[in-house]
């Protein structure tokens, strides 16, 4: 239960019951998730409908509840950036139910399904995008060619990762940054505390005698300096180089009658 004081206690009963329902039995193409900390921040993934501009997206939003809520209509903003003529380039997000037509007794789940319909019907008349709300009138196929290409771009859905044995490298990228936090690089040093995004750091580079272009007159030199152990000769390996030397001579008899 959360044990914030931005929303009063009947109020965050009510949203546990609302989000209980909303995780049990989720409306369609949309995942709901919440702070226990502070349910006056509802995050939701919305799935791009089919048959729209929007489609193979999803995208993040928020909506964030006033401290009278439910007397006054949350605020909705897309976290994901989109091309609609009802959002913003912030990510604020226009609709009737969240300012006029709003009313205490509707529920998050209203809420949440209009935002998606949104995405299979806009307004252009209460455009907050102006430009997408002209090519939405003018130009229907520029309007979607333009909204798929954003789409495509920040939109895409995070890969599922296979199941398998866990390599060195994935280790590596997973230790505990909770006492490290910077990172030596050949560019510098990567304060993790201030990086914003968790990506893998770069590693520093660092030099082996597979990184060398090794030449059959000093491969000796190499194997004595790494302390590596020449591979075996085998009665295989002569036979294949004996037929690779048959293969060049032909090429060359060949070249000549040229």
């Amino acid at each position: 239960m959360a044990t914030n004081e931005n929303l009063p206690p009947n109020v965050i009963k009510q949203l546990a019951k609302e989000l209980k329902s909303l995780d049990e039995s989720p409306p369609e193409g949309i995942k709901v998730g919440v702070n226990d900390d502070d349910f006056s921040i509802i995050y939701a993934d919305i799935e791009g409908p089919d048959g729209t501009p929007y489609e193979n997206g999803i995208f993040r939003m928020k909506l964030l509840l006033p401290h009278d809520f439910p007397q006054l209509p949350p605020q909705g903003f897309f976290l994901t950036k989109i091309f609609h003529p009802n959002i913003s380039s912030d990510g604020k997000i226009c609709v009737n139910t969240l300012k006029r037509d709003w009313n205490p007794s509707l529920g998050l789940r209203h809420v949440l399904v209009v935002v998606r319909c949104l995405l299979i019907e806009p307004f252009p008349e209460s455009a907050l995008n102006e430009q997408a709300a002209k090519m939405l009138l003018e130009n229907y196929e520029d309007y979607s060619k333009h909204a798929r290409l954003i789409t495509g771009i920040y939109a895409k859905p995070k890969p599922k990762h296979k199941s398998g044995p866990i390599s060195e490298s994935t280790t590596a990228l997973n230790v505990d940054q909770s006492s490290n936090t910077s990172v030596a690089t050949s560019g510098g040093v990567v304060d993790l505390k201030n990086t914003t995004a968790p990506s893998a750091v770069p590693l520093p580079p660092f030099s082996t005698t597979s990184s060398k272009e090794v030449h059959p007159n000093n491969a000796d030199q190499v194997i004595s300096e790494t302390g590596a152990s020449a591979p075996p000769v085998t009665s295989s390996t002569k036979q294949k180089s004996t037929a690779e030397k048959k293969k060049m001579d032909a090429r060359k008899k060949s070249l000549k009658r040229l």
